[in-house]
């Protein structure tokens, strides 16, 4: 059964996935390479999860623009972590499929919701209800 509001289940899905991402950085091999990159990716995929959140409290459209294009750096930055992990060879592309595909996927909602936010068209997204 969906929410009766789609921010609560798309804060339920970002904070998952920020678990997910932490789970992973915590498998990542001890280098220092991989170190590194995996605290870039854990420090923006759990912003983008915690971020989310604090565009749910926007207190104006104004607020909420400002807010949900944090939250779209943060989750452009995180998918470009996850590809550079595979193309460094530190994680193999298999084991990042699932991870990536739902990256991208938050990526492109929480773009569509600025989008959305800015425009006030919501044929291409929806604003926090």
């Amino acid at each position: 059964m969906e929410d009766a509001y789609p921010a609560e289940g798309l804060k339920k899905r970002s904070k998952q996935f920020a678990i997910r991402v932490i789970r992973l950085f915590q498998a990542l091999p001890k280098t220092d390479v991989a170190r590194i990159l995996g605290r870039q990716l854990l420090r923006s995929a759990t912003g983008a999860a915690a971020n989310y959140r604090a565009v749910c409290r926007a207190r104006s459209k104004a607020e909420f623009i400002a807010k949900i294009g944090v939250v779209v750096e943060e989750a452009d930055e995180t998918v470009f972590w996850l590809e550079l992990l595979v193309e460094a060879g530190i994680v193999a592309q298999r084991r990042m499929e699932k991870l990536h595909q739902e990256a991208t996927e938050l990526l492109a909602i929480f773009a569509a919701s600025q989008h959305t936010a800015r425009t006030g068209n919501r044929a291409t997204g929806s604003m926090k209800q």
